[in-house]
């Protein structure tokens, strides 16, 4: 029996497809640094309709995607978490802190620039271009 050259495509990309997410999501849920430990960032969760990831980034910093888009989160001095959409209450976890973002969206999208937040552009401007 002769399999057709477009069956044996779809069946090769789904494999591909299949290996590829099954390794990122291992990636995501252990830090290899630590030596296989969990990542205490980690998360991967549907809330209110939105997709939110989290995961260790560099340095061990946490690093955390809502439907795709990176948003920053900042350590506040009492060990808490806070984001550009809600500079008022820190919470305990990264997972919280992003939370607390979806719910002060509504059903509005992360700007692209939301994980550009603090970040300083070497020549002195902004990272939107913007120049005081």
């Amino acid at each position: 029996m002769i399999v057709p050259r477009r069956v044996a495509l779809r069946s090769l990309f789904a494999l591909a497809v299949t290996a590829f997410t099954g390794g990122a999501l291992g990636r995501i849920a252990i830090r290899p640094e630590s030596g296989g430990t969990r990542d205490p960032h980690a998360f991967d969760e549907m809330y209110r309709g939105r997709r939110l990831l989290g995961f260790s980034g560099p340095g061990g910093e946490p690093t955390a995607l809502v439907d795709g888009r990176p948003l920053h989160l900042m350590r506040c001095a009492d060990g808490g978490y806070v984001t550009p959409i809600d500079h008022y209450e820190s919470c305990p976890t990264p997972l919280a802190a992003t939370r607390a973002a979806v719910d002060e969206l509504g059903t509005a999208r992360l700007s692209p620039l939301a994980a550009a937040h603090g970040v300083t552009d070497p020549t002195g401007g902004s990272p939107r271009g913007v120049h005081a």
